[in-house]
């Protein structure tokens, strides 16, 4: 899950072709290739920054000349009307790069940010708060990085890394027991194997498969009390479906192992922040 350089620049200078196409006509026309300006990117209001090095690469992909100063790091968690960074260069590039990196930079921070609500709440407790697929398609790799920056941690990365047998998959073959044997036989990689259970019947079958992980699909505080229980800490247990800030440490309270969390990258709210061009010496929202 490390990303590289050629990977980052390759999702950004697909955003930058869907906002620039074969040119920003409005800054070509109106700005003059060599004029310099400097200028700040400013929270408005509260949250944890995430995604400086991609608005950096933003600009630089750009113009090599632009240079993008952090004043302040990754993961740190900013006031409303905070300076966040400084960028200076050719206008044109800060200009034709400003939405891509805001778009980018804000919904990391989004992300970042409610990460940090999940874990401060489970945070008295043993649980770890995950994430889930649920991503925007071609960005997951920068919204799974968000959330590590949030102070959250990466369930698998694609349906590649790792096997997880859900309902659907039982259904196609007949029970767990018969999809886990299945795995067993024909993944040579021996990948880790956890399996989504709705009940305790089914957690009972699961326990005697000595799987990797058990997730624990949209059960009630009792129930999932009661897998915690009668799993006796022999196997990782996920809880997952439907959680919500206001839910999450009643679910931590029961014992589970792991909280797996879809609303960290599938309706995240951005976080809000603006580029200030310094024009004749003041201040500019552009």
């Amino acid at each position: 899950m490390n990303l590289t350089t050629e990977e980052l620049s390759s999702i950004i200078r697909r955003a930058l072709m869907e906002d620039i196409g074969d040119g920003d006509i409005t800054t070509l026309c109106t700005v003059s290739a060599d004029k310099f300006l400097d200028g700040r990117l400013m929270a408005k209001e509260t949250g944890v920054i995430a995604g400086l090095e991609v608005a950096n690469q933003v600009f630089l992909l750009l113009d090599d000349r632009v240079i993008f100063t952090p004043s302040v790091r990754d993961g740190d968690t900013v006031a409303q009307r905070q300076e966040i960074a400084t960028v200076q260069g050719p206008v044109r590039a800060i200009l034709s790069g400003e939405r891509v990196a805001l778009n980018l930079l804000q919904r990391m921070s989004g992300i970042a940010t409610l990460t940090r609500l999940y874990v401060s709440a489970v945070a008295s407790t043993r649980a770890t708060i995950l994430d889930t697929r649920k991503t925007a398609p071609g960005l997951r790799v920068l919204d799974k990085w968000a959330v590590r920056l949030g102070g959250g941690h990466n369930h698998r990365f694609g349906l590649f890394d790792m096997v997880l047998i859900k309902d659907n998959h039982i259904a196609a073959v007949g029970s767990i027991t018969e999809a886990v044997s299945l795995v067993r036989m024909r993944d040579d990689r021996h990948r880790a194997i956890e399996v989504e259970v709705k009940n305790l019947v089914e957690l009972q079958e699961t326990l005697a498969l000595n799987v990797d992980r058990i997730l624990l699909d949209n059960m009630s505080l009792a129930e999932m009390q009661a897998a915690v229980q009668l799993t006796l800490g022999k196997i990782p247990l996920e809880a997952s479906g439907n959680v919500k800030l206001d839910t999450v440490a009643a679910i931590a309270a029961t014992g589970v192992d792991y909280i797996s969390v879809g609303a960290l990258t599938h309706s995240v709210h951005a976080l809000d922040i603006s580029l200030l061009l310094n024009m004749g010496g003041q201040p500019s929202k552009i």
